[in-house]
């Protein structure tokens, strides 16, 4: 008797492509690409399947991976009763998750999160001196503001420290004091980044400091210091803002209009000195929000007897034709020219130059930084939350006022912005006047090399 015919076994993930059968799971290396891809796909629906399967389905992860129908299965009294008990529960759950991701992406403006915040000063890490602790909470409440100030503030407190250190036995004054300044500066950079000014100061403080003699008396070697620090104040700050005062001043005239924007120290002083010198000229102050800086020039113009008008930056245009001469303060300059400044200066030279309108930059050699930087985005700060946002007539106490983050709101104010030199006519400084395609000459008129 002859044997029957004897019928193909398939395996359980199918026919092999040869048409063998196989007798256990094949590995990927293999499978075809075409193979891969779907085993893949099927392993992505599994875990998707699993969160969202029923309580009593507990066969479902093995059917979603064989993709085999499976029996449904029995459902009792009881096993409903919880289902429905529990579906709630889970669409909360995904409410509130879906929620979390569409607040996540109303706050993440992640494209300026790496904009300076301004932020409370955390507690004091290391041996931090109480005029830096007491200087930093300045710093990031926004007490001190401008260049020059924080400049002065921060090397008056160094004078401080550097008197009140004493160096450790078996140590020299000159390797121990740059060691012990270190997270004296760290704390001041936590609470708000490091302006160009106090950067270009604490590098010339520690050049002095590991150029000091060894063999001088400690409390000597003290008293030089500071004294340099203070030589170093009066030379690149106020004797500079001397110079630049008489030099600025020579460009006003009578009759002149002259516009600033916000606040400069450089620019008040040029201004209140060509006042005193008999000119007769009058001053529009263009301010912004939040900070509106151009507040307190206002009160120091007007109390002196200049003529002034103020408005805000919307309103520039308007009034940009009647002007004779546009002066402006600097933050820093960069040796390719251009000015980084409080934000809207940008604005105000490009209008100014649109309209033939000459635009002066008063700034300090101190301020000349070497690096080149061509935008405001990839270096800036974020001005202090906490404007007023008033509507009027008013009809809330101004303490409700206040305008404040929220679900669907994020606040952004970036501190500073950059002026391209093309924008800009001359720049003023106590070497001289500066056309900006020249900056980088300063360190040569300073007698030193780049």
């Amino acid at each position: 008797m002859s044997p029957g015919p004897s019928l193909p076994v398939q395996p359980p993930n199918g026919p092999q492509p040869n048409g063998e059968p196989s007798s256990g799971p094949r590995s990927q290396k293999s499978m075809t690409k075409a193979e891969r891809r779907e085993l893949q796909e099927r392993q992505r629906a599994a875990k998707a399947a699993k969160p969202t399967a029923a309580p009593g389905a507990p066969n479902a992860k093995q059917a979603a991976k064989s993709n085999q129908p499976t029996a449904a299965p029995k459902k009792g009294p009881d096993s409903g009763a919880a289902a429905a008990a529990k579906t709630p529960k889970d669409a909360k759950a995904a409410t509130a998750v879906a929620s979390e991701g569409v607040a996540g992406k109303a706050h993440g403006l992640r494209i300026f999160s790496h904009f300076g915040l301004p932020k409370p000063v955390s507690a004091a890490k290391g041996d931090i001196h109480p005029a830096v602790v007491r200087l930093a909470l300045q710093f990031s409440n926004f007490k001190i503001t401008g260049a020059n100030a924080r400049c002065i503030a921060t090397l008056t407190a160094f004078k401080t420290v550097i008197q009140d250190y004493a160096t450790p036995p078996n140590n020299t004054l000159s390797r121990h004091l740059m060691t012990h300044l270190s997270p004296q500066i760290s704390h001041l950079v936590a609470a708000r980044p490091m302006s160009v000014t106090m950067g270009n100061a604490i590098r010339q403080l520690k050049l002095e400091i590991s150029g000091s003699d060894i063999d001088l008396p400690e409390q000597d070697a003290k008293d030089a210091l500071c004294q340099k620090i203070d030589n170093y104040i009066r030379d690149r700050i106020i004797i500079a803002d001397q110079v630049i005062e008489e030099t600025a001043g020579n460009k006003i005239k009578d009759g002149d209009v002259v516009l600033t924007y916000a606040r400069s120290s450089v620019v008040e002083k040029v201004l209140l000195g060509a006042h005193s010198e008999g000119r007769q000229f009058s001053v529009i102050i263009v301010d912004s929000r939040p900070m509106l800086e151009g507040k307190r020039l206002l009160s120091v113009l007007s109390s002196a007897g200049i003529q002034c008008t103020y408005l805000l930056l919307p309103a520039l245009g308007s009034v940009i034709s009647e002007v004779s001469t546009v002066f402006l303060g600097a933050h820093s300059i960069h040796s390719n020219g251009a000015v980084y400044a409080r934000a809207g200066t940008a604005l105000v030279a490009m209008l100014a130059k649109q309209h033939s309108v000459p635009v002066v930059v008063c700034c300090e050699t101190y301020k000349f930084s070497e690096g080149v930087q061509l935008d405001s985005f990839t270096k800036n700060e974020l001005a202090p939350v906490g404007d007023l946002f008033s509507s009027f007539p008013l009809t809330k106490p101004r303490e409700a006022l206040t305008l404040h983050k929220g679900p669907n709101l994020e606040i952004l104010n970036p501190l500073y912005d950059l002026t391209p030199p093309t924008s800009i006519t001359a720049v003023v400084t106590e070497v001289g006047v500066i056309p900006p395609n020249s900056i980088s000459s300063i360190p040569l008129a300073l007698g030193r090399l780049l």
